[in-house]
């Protein structure tokens, strides 16, 4: 059995003191797929031209960003959504954040993977979804299995307990805050699929919850806890091979 990870605004380019430095960046852009040339439009963050990994980020809820119909540098808020509101977090030197509405079509990640790879060279790409998007992740984790580097299923709708991750190629990880109170997505279901399956799984405590159990700023989001949560979870990606 694996083991267990417990507990485990735009801006340009800035000129440096120093020299030249590039500065944290958030632009929206349009991939398409390469089959029916259907567009596929998310929010590029990077810092830095030479990242290692990826990782596509896709909210719960309704599943929507709130992407501005217009590509270019980012000048409006996105959705308040854990893994949208931290995708600066995400991005880094050796990360690149690709923020995207969620899906389980196959062909809209990889047409966002062909267009990083486009721009960064070869990636390991790992998907990332969380509460309600987490259906879409586990139905990808099928359909993309060995494309992709891998899957992390954060906030897991209830039904992560029955999803065997056993004989999978691309890898998958659980994330779950122990006081997560939403009733879709109760964090026994993920410790269930780790003891059942042996699936790598990240228990988070601590920050603070407020309005509904299942909005983003409840532990149900990681609120108050998010680069601990989000530094856990690339850590993990890290570590593999």
């Amino acid at each position: 059995m694996r083991a267990m990870l417990a507990g485990l605004f735009l801006l340009p380019l800035a000129i440096a003191a120093g020299g030249p430095a590039l500065a944290m960046e958030d632009q929206v852009v349009t991939a398409k797929q390469p089959v029916d040339g259907e567009l596929v439009r998310y929010v590029l963050t990077n810092e830095g031209n030479a990242p290692k990994y990826a990782v596509i980020l896709m909210p719960g809820g309704n599943g929507r960003v709130g992407i501005p119909a217009k590509d270019g540098p980012l000048i409006s808020s996105l959705s308040d959504n854990f893994l949208i509101r931290s995708r600066t977090l995400f991005a880094d030197p050796q990360f690149v954040a690709a923020s995207t509405n969620a899906t389980s079509t196959p062909a809209k990640i990889m047409a966002i993977v062909a267009d990083l790879e486009s721009r960064f060279g070869k990636l390991k790409v790992y998907v990332v979804g969380t509460s309600r998007s987490t259906e879409s992740t586990m139905s990808l984790a099928r359909t993309l299995d060995g494309q992709v580097a891998g899957f992390v299923h954060s906030s897991s709708m209830s039904a992560i307990a029955g999803f065997d991750t056993r004989g999978l190629k691309s890898r998958q990880l659980i994330v779950l805050h122990r006081l997560d109170a939403c009733k879709s997505t109760s964090p026994s279901a993920g410790a269930a699929n780790h003891a059942k399956y042996g699936t790598d799984l990240i228990e988070m405590d601590g920050g603070k919850s407020t309005g509904d159990d299942c909005e983003p700023r409840a532990h149900h989001g990681y609120n108050g806890i998010e680069r601990e949560t989000v530094d856990k979870i690339k850590a993990w990606i890290l570590a593999g091979k």
